[in-house]
């Protein structure tokens, strides 16, 4: 995938924004200025891969359970694909494989044999919610990272959920830069930055392991889901006395720092509204529209961040963000 990349320098800081090829990496906007810690009262959803082991099958019932789900994602062919692009039979299997690969506590497809059909296996989620979960991957379209309640991305595996936007691969890039600008800046590095609209946090944890002890991130979410999906990932990370998490719009959580921001990023929704319904079905119908819809044209929310930087950054400050190549 060929990403195209802008630079624009200003007189007081630095500013830079990806055009992505995809209109599929989204992100939630935030329109409420208060302040709240309510995301610390509410528990996110543990991923699959993380549950304890407290359910059991035969190897029977489970192989009986692997072969109707192959079925099923074998009967797709490629109408998801030529209907909008979505997953075809074969990334449906390879999906089933790893689904299998976070319910069983030890793999033993590969071993599965008459002989020892009675054996039990010790999973993670009972054969009922199995079958369950690929009657929605199939029949509903439902995200393959809402499943198994998370999403693998640079060398994290990042808890996600119904309500926060999936981080997407290209936004990746965004951390790589923030990495090389750093290097080379070591005001930046021991400064404070901010991701306004965290989501899951990926950008913010993602930034906060490149500056260590020495820096500082602020990420900000409107939605009380969001932050809670924030908080554990930041915890699992052990990041939590590198990241600071604050509920509100924009830049309004942050008027206690302003014009002393070393750094800012964002992966703003973008999506032109009438765009929305012709995505793949599992992001139109799944991922929290609020993510998506950047207004009639995609900007509304470019313009605010950009409206809004340069009285955030301090002199020298770097500005990135992500946007939709047209």
């Amino acid at each position: 995938m060929k990403l195209n990349f802008t630079r624009a320098c200003c007189p007081s800081n630095f500013s830079t924004f990806i055009k992505s090829s995809l209109c599929t990496n989204l992100h939630r906007p935030l329109y409420s200025s208060s302040l709240s810690s309510s995301h610390t009262s509410l528990k996110p959803q543990i991923p699959l891969f993380l549950r304890p082991p407290m359910h059991s099958a035969t190897v029977s019932d489970l192989q009986k359970w692997h072969d109707w789900a192959k079925r099923l994602a074998s009967s797709v062919g490629t109408t998801f694909l030529d209907s909008d692009n979505g997953p075809d039979s074969s990334l449906l299997c390879r999906e089933l494989k790893w689904l299998v690969e976070d319910t069983i506590e030890d793999s033993v497809l590969s071993q599965m044999s008459i002989e020892n059909g009675k054996r039990s296996v010790r999973l993670r989620a009972c054969v009922e919610d199995l079958y369950n979960m690929w009657k929605q991957r199939i029949e509903e379209r439902k995200p393959f990272q809402y499943i198994v309640g998370c999403e693998h991305w640079r060398d994290l595996v990042l808890s996600v959920q119904e309500g926060v936007l999936i981080p997407r691969p290209e936004t990746e890039l965004i951390v790589d830069l923030v990495a090389d600008v750093v290097s080379e800046n070591e005001d930046l590095r021991e400064g404070l930055w901010a991701d306004l609209g965290t989501g899951s946090g990926a950008l913010a944890v993602g930034i906060g392991r490149i500056l260590g002890s020495r820096g500082m991130v602020i990420a900000t979410d409107l939605n009380p889901i969001a932050l809670s999906v924030a908080a554990f990932n930041l915890q699992r990370y052990g990041l939590q006395d590198i990241i600071e998490l604050r509920q509100g719009s924009w830049f309004e959580p942050l008027k206690d720092v302003e014009g002393n921001i070393a750094g800012i990023v964002s992966n703003p929704p973008y999506i032109p509204s009438d765009n929305i319904s012709g995505l793949q079905a599992e992001v139109c119908r799944h991922e929290p529209k609020l993510a998506l819809d950047g207004g009639l044209t995609g900007m509304d929310y470019i313009f605010h961040l950009c409206n809004g930087a340069a009285s955030m950054l301090k002199p020298g400050g770097f500005f990135i963000f992500e946007e939709c190549m047209s």
